[in-house]
């Protein structure tokens, strides 16, 4: 018996990946307000509408919960009981490795002093740090942190890489997080790709920053709760330290908040992962997703439930 299934997207932004299929039947709905329907086999929550929205599935039947994120913090506790929930590895690694790379070289290159001499014409050519011959530590060797080492090689930089536990695989050692006191002092920038946990969270603490060497970089494409902001405004305010932030604790980071204008600090609006990239990524992990549902397979990416 042919099984017939709906789909339902936020908006309609992924519907042009999608192949149509006469058993496939494609909703629109955001999560807010009534379901358009009380069975939908695949529902896709809006990108950054936050956990707190999965509350409006009690109401529904759902055979997948699909997510247009990676990280999925939060998730648990505002998911109803019994739902199986699959995140978005795949899509995000490159576009988020992309942006951390691009806040390295900005950061040891000063592009923004750069930039603010351009608005006001000034030449002042001086020496900058280099990206080459550094020693680089990925701490959260996932999805983003293996996107990240394979972006920084080429660049002909040393890497660590640190994961919750020790191991080795084809490249050698990969350190275990308790490592980390003896590993940040020898290194000139650490970029953190952890997710966000009960052991994650501020482990970018006082401890952590006082551990690295003065004038290194920290680079957060994590969560901006795995840093402690307090701890972050006190050393990078007193120049020991840069930053490049792409999350930060609170989200949207206020107007008159600090580290706005804490010397050494660069931020993005937390867009690792929106690039040009992310909809068409998206949009072939979703067919997938149908297509193993048409088929009786079990669904990828399963991170809660199943």
């Amino acid at each position: 018996m042919t099984r017939k299934i709906t789909v339902s997207l936020p908006d309609s932004a992924l519907r042009e990946y999608l192949k149509p299929h006469a058993d496939v039947t494609v909703l629109e709905w955001d999560l807010a307000g009534d379901p358009p329907q009380r069975q939908i086999d695949i529902v896709v929550p809006p990108y950054m509408g936050g956990p707190q929205v999965l509350r409006n599935l009690e109401s529904v039947q759902t055979g997948l919960v699909q997510s247009q994120s990676i990280g999925y913090d939060g998730v648990a506790e505002a998911l109803p009981s019994g739902r199986v929930f699959a995140n978005a590895a795949g899509v995000h690694e490159t576009s988020t490795a992309e942006l951390a790379l691009a806040m390295v070289l900005a950061s040891q290159r000063e592009l923004p002093r750069h930039i603010r001499n351009q608005r006001e014409g000034l030449w002042e050519a001086r020496p900058t740090a280099s990206l080459a011959d550094r020693r680089v530590l990925i701490v959260g060797y996932g999805g983003v942190g293996k996107a990240i080492e394979q972006r920084l090689l080429p660049f002909e930089t040393r890497v660590t890489r640190v994961a919750s536990g020790k191991r080795t695989d084809e490249n050698g050692v990969v350190h275990g997080i308790n490592e980390l006191p003896a590993l940040l002092p020898e290194h000139d920038i650490v970029i953190v790709a952890v997710p966000l946990n009960d052991a994650t969270r501020h482990l970018i603490d006082d401890a952590f920053l006082s551990a690295m060497p003065d004038g290194a970089l920290l680079v957060n494409v994590a969560r901006g709760p795995v840093a402690d902001t307090d701890a972050l405004v006190r050393h990078t305010g007193s120049g020991r330290i840069r930053a490049a932030l792409d999350v930060t604790d609170p989200e949207p980071l206020p107007r008159d908040h600090p580290l706005w204008n804490a010397p050494g600090v660069i931020i993005t609006p937390h867009v690792g992962g929106a690039s040009s990239a992310m909809r068409p990524r998206m949009g072939r992990l979703l067919q997938r997703q149908i297509d193993l549902m048409l088929a009786g397979e079990p669904p990828a990416n399963v991170v809660l439930g199943g």
